[in-house]
């Protein structure tokens, strides 16, 4: 049975050299506009030979240092400057994008939770497909740009599944180290089996992620470390002339790699309430240590619940918004990268 067509239109020529610029338009019947579209930016620059890498950013909505430096970058770059091909997609999920959610307000869904997608589905379905059916198989590189938007901050990272193939995670941890951020976490998540990563993956594309901030606001440093990052990814990759820039705010030369090995390094809300975190990403923390307190400033009667770290290590992510739900992760908790023990 032959596979489903996208119904997402894009008219650019990914094989023309030069620089394009247009939308990739998505069909959306509404109640006034029944042929309407949704149209979703797309940059693509093809110079002479070498790979072609996709950089994405505003699959979230509410993660805006992606969209940012890949924005900036698709009107800096010069062709002539570029040797392969690159893609560039700097707000996906443009419905989320001016929205401001992480979730689409079309359907209310998670554009990162619906990969392989559907044709024939939602919105987020139908983005997805698109990215996986139409995009994917013309990359060899991807670079997917994330915060943790508004539910979270994190340590300005790269991250990247942990992958059983040594020779795949030994060039994906090269790629990271390339793109200079002060850490990048190797992690084994909650729910990824439906994440553009993992579909990426399955066709056994290098697939490199970021997380650069979060608690709903753009970060500085973070913006500036996603810039440099692309250029340096594509210098690492040769499609840009040049050495790497890895050099690191507190004197450090390169990237501290780093893991999220079990369920172990996350510590989840009890109930719903206003959390205090205790400290700040990139701290040193210990197993047992208090990561915050959740408060009922409702109930005056009811005392805080003190939620502890169950893994020793640096904060990779601590919870943004105060008011928590239960089951909400409060913190999460990374570890210098062991080969060994991550095989294990």
């Amino acid at each position: 049975m032959a596979a489903a067509a996208s119904r997402i239109r894009c008219d650019l020529d990914f094989d023309r050299a030069g620089k394009q610029s247009g939308y990739a338009r998505a069909p959306l019947s509404r109640n006034t506009s029944g042929w309407g579209t949704i149209e979703i930016p797309v940059v693509t620059v093809k110079n002479g030979s070498g790979p072609t890498v996709l950089l994405t950013g505003g699959v979230h909505g509410d993660e805006y240092e992606g969209q940012v430096a890949i924005s900036r970058f698709a009107r800096e770059i010069d062709p002539a400057a570029v040797q392969g091909r690159i893609i560039m997609l700097p707000a996906v999920n443009i419905p989320a994008v001016m929205n401001d959610t992480r979730l689409s307000p079309v359907d209310n869904r998670d554009l990162n939770r619906c990969f392989p997608g559907d044709a024939k589905g939602t919105f987020s379905e139908m983005l997805a497909h698109f990215l996986d059916s139409v995009i994917l198989p013309m990359v060899d590189v991807s670079l997917d740009l994330h915060t943790a938007g508004h539910s979270m901050e994190s340590a300005l990272s790269t991250n990247m599944h942990y992958l059983p193939d040594a020779a795949a995670r030994a060039r994906t941890m090269a790629a990271a180290a390339a793109f200079g951020a002060p850490y990048n976490v190797v992690f084994w998540g909650v729910d990824e089996g439906a994440t553009l990563t993992s579909s990426v993956e399955r066709r056994g594309i290098l697939s490199l992620g970021t997380e650069l901030g979060g608690w709903g606001r753009v970060n500085v440093e973070g913006v500036r470390i996603g810039e440099r990052g692309v250029r340096n990814v594509l210098r690492h990759l040769g499609v840009l002339e040049g050495a790497p820039d890895t050099g690191q705010r507190d004197g450090g030369a390169g990237t501290r790699h780093m893991m999220v090995r079990d369920p172990e390094c996350y510590s989840f809300a009890p109930s719903a309430g206003l959390f205090e975190p205790k400290h700040l990403v990139s701290e040193a923390v210990t197993e047992g240590q208090t990561a915050g307190f959740l408060h009922f400033v409702e109930d005056i009667d009811r005392a805080p619940i003190e939620i502890r770290y169950r893994r020793s290590g640096v904060l990779w992510m601590a919870a943004g918004p105060g008011r928590v739900q239960r089951g909400d992760v409060a913190a999460v908790v990374m570890s210098d990268y062991d080969d060994g023990i991550a095989a294990g």
